[in-house]
């Protein structure tokens, strides 16, 4: 079940549209910071930003900065919502619960579609970026290694795994949003309420965070450290927001995953 869900994903247009689509907004940036004034000259403004234009290399993590907070969880909210609700929808659900694959292996089956996507789309993003940073920003790293968002210099060893530690950390917290997603495509029988409901508690999420009234809330709100990775890529790494955002993302997937199961295996698809 698994590799037929694998392939429909890969062979499928929309998957590969919709990752171009986010690929495109972060590429885009890339170029206009290099033949623009549009950012601050290197050594001023936010020391993240300065240090990206200074370091090429350290581009895709501005790219994973742009496309974090909206583009990439609104396409896994829509590709995780469709899950169970587009079969129901399309009216295939209870066909494919007649074969002997059982709803926890569909489950199953349809979450890793969607990680895939996630991988996928992730991988992309990070790749363009270090192209484009690497032809069109700074390009520091060539001679004297990489920078640190802290001005320190980095080994390439030590870019790599942190990096690689950024890109994992992305990927979990988009997991937690397609389990929220897939819980509510287990609630509701249209893939587009599932996306839309997805995108409403990661909006009303971000919007708390603004709210000084909410303060006793923020710590639990699912987007309050998706951007903690930068923190890798300071000298000495700052752990502390990583680690609790990994414990609070850890938490939604277990709590949605399980409520998913829960419900689809009392779901009655029979109409």
């Amino acid at each position: 079940m698994i590799a037929v869900e694998l392939r429909k994903l890969v062979l499928s247009r929309r998957t590969w549209v919709t990752i171009l689509l986010i690929d495109a907004l972060p590429t885009l940036v890339g170029v206009l910071l290099a033949v623009t004034d549009l950012g601050p000259r290197p050594g001023t403004g936010p020391a993240f930003l300065s240090a990206v234009l200074t370091d090429g290399t350290l581009f895709p993590l501005a790219a994973l900065g742009i496309v974090l907070p909206l583009f990439l969880p609104i396409a896994v909210a829509v590709t995780a919502g469709e899950a169970i609700a587009g079969e129901a929808q399309q009216g295939t659900l209870r066909y494919l619960l007649v074969r002997p694959i059982g709803r926890t292996r569909l489950l199953v089956a349809k979450l890793v579609s969607v990680m895939v996507f996630v991988v996928l789309t992730v991988l992309v993003v990070a790749a363009t970026a270090y192209v484009v940073g690497a032809l069109f920003l700074g390009s520091e790293s060539v001679s004297t290694g990489a920078t640190s968002v802290s001005g320190t210099g980095l080994s390439t060893q030590e870019m790599v795994l942190r990096t690689l530690l950024a890109l994992a950390y992305a990927m979990l917290c988009m997991l937690g949003v397609a389990a929220i997603a897939l819980f509510l495509s287990t609630v509701v029988r249209q893939p587009l309420s599932a996306a839309l409901g997805t995108m409403g508690v990661l909006v009303a999420s971000t919007l708390l965070l603004t709210l000084d009234a909410a303060h006793v809330l923020q710590p639990y709100l699912p987007t309050r450290y998706w951007l903690a990775f930068v923190d890798l890529f300071r000298d000495p790494i700052l752990w502390r927001d990583v680690e609790r955002g990994v414990l609070l993302q850890v938490a939604y997937v277990v709590v949605f995953l399980a409520a998913a199961w829960a419900n689809f295996m009392t779901k009655d698809v029979t109409d």
